[in-house]
């Protein structure tokens, strides 16, 4: 069985990944898909609406055939580390292929842009670091980097996000020599961050602004989103009485910030440059989240790199835990979520070959990236009642879902 690798967050499955998975399985002629998704925390550094078993089951009833979870030490990264992570997994599980969604929709953009870059290295991290020094973003220093060594939007844009994450993808597995062919799809009508919903194809950003807004199902979200999805947001919703977002968690966060030491903030993974300090004069002014990013945020801070480092204070990650952890040629473990009968017999036979174990469950487990798995669980879940917290964090130590198709 030839199985194909799709990087995924599922924030929440919408119409448009059931089209991804419909041109994957099109464009690789694969027996089996597979995703790799980010667990309760996402690349952009934000809580996912539910949680991560709630999307697996929606995926899974939906057209994959197998949720492999993304750990959370890659998944709330810029995007080469992030796409590190994916790719290791993807490869430790024996994909063929993988196949990403991007504004280009041309594969051979990639590899071509790879091999551009490559014999201009020197020249692109000299104009990036020049750019970070004069107080850019990194997304901007990038883009002037690019520009520099003759690598125009036109023959590769590579400040669009899905672009910025597919070359990302193509690059590690080069790098790597993995025998993994690269695929892309073209983005159909929304684009990634657009923010009203206009059709049946919508972005995930624009539905989860619609269901926050109203707190609620409506039409023009139901259009947008297959019924396995309705019914994990309702499922989830009559569970925890909540939808996740930032909000939920600001007085926790603020009460955070204001009971550690500059020293402790300055400790954590992301906080750089004496931001620990900008953070704290804040925190006691904030009235809400985005209040509060928005008197942080600057320039060379976007509100993505701020919420990821947000993330990191809420969950305590350190820099000297998460730096070895991420610096490892691949990955220590394969954790599975769920599969269907189909993900199954591929498993079945894929297992034998894998280098490293399959995790099927959280129960005393002693790797260092398993133990911060579940301190971002236990954040992730800290704003709910005691008893519902119990509940929901008891789907840790389960076996993975199987659903009979």
């Amino acid at each position: 069985m030839q199985a194909c690798g799709l990087v995924v967050e599922y924030n929440p499955f919408h119409n448009g990944h059931a089209y991804h998975i419909q041109e994957a399985r099109k464009a690789s002629d694969a027996d089996c898909i597979i995703a790799v998704m980010s667990g309760d925390f996402l690349q952009r550094g934000e809580p996912a609406i539910i949680d991560k078993f709630s999307r697996a089951k929606a995926a899974l009833l939906s057209g994959v055939d197998i949720v492999i979870e993304l750990p959370f030490a890659f998944a709330v990264q810029s995007s080469d580390l992030f796409a590190k992570g994916a790719i290791h997994t993807l490869h430790e599980i024996g994909v063929s292929s993988i196949c990403f969604g991007s504004e280009s929709g041309n594969a051979s953009d990639f590899t071509n842009s790879y091999e551009y870059l490559k014999g201009s290295q020197a020249l692109y991290r000299t104009t990036l670091k020049a750019g970070l020094a004069k107080g850019f973003s990194f997304p901007e220093a990038s883009r002037h980097a690019y520009q520099e060594i003759g690598l125009s939007e036109d023959s590769m844009d590579l400040t669009k996000p899905n672009n910025i994450l597919g070359y990302s993808y193509v690059k590690t597995i080069l790098k790597n020599e993995y025998k993994i062919e690269p695929l892309t799809i073209k983005r159909t009508n929304s684009g990634y961050h657009d923010e009203a919903i206009t059709g049946s194809i919508a972005s995930a950003t624009s539905i989860r602004k619609a269901l926050n807004e109203h707190n609620a199902i409506t039409n023009q979200v139901a259009n947008a989103i297959p019924t396995s999805t309705i019914e994990q947001l309702t499922e989830y919703k009559s569970k925890s009485g909540q939808w996740h977002t930032w909000e939920h968690y600001f007085h926790l966060l603020q009460y955070r910030v204001m009971t550690m030491t500059p020293g402790e903030l300055a400790n954590i993974h992301g906080v750089e440059e004496g931001l620990e300090h900008r953070i704290k004069k804040t925190a006691m002014h904030a009235r809400s989240f985005h209040e509060w990013v928005e008197a942080v945020k600057t320039k060379r801070y976007t509100w993505t790199r701020l919420q990821r480092i947000f993330v990191f204070i809420l969950a305590n990650v350190r820099k000297e835990e998460i730096a070895p952890l991420v610096s490892n040629h691949s990955v220590p473990y394969v954790r599975l979520l769920g599969l269907t009968k189909n993900g199954q017999a591929y498993l079945n036979k894929a297992k034998k070959q894998m280098n490293v174990p399959l995790v099927s469950k959280l129960s005393r487990q002693d790797n260092p990236l398993l133990q911060l798995e579940e301190r971002a669980s236990n954040a992730y879940y800290s704003i709910l009642t005691p008893a519902i917290r119990h509940k929901l964090k008891k789907q840790e130590l389960m076996p993975p879902l199987l659903i009979n198709k």
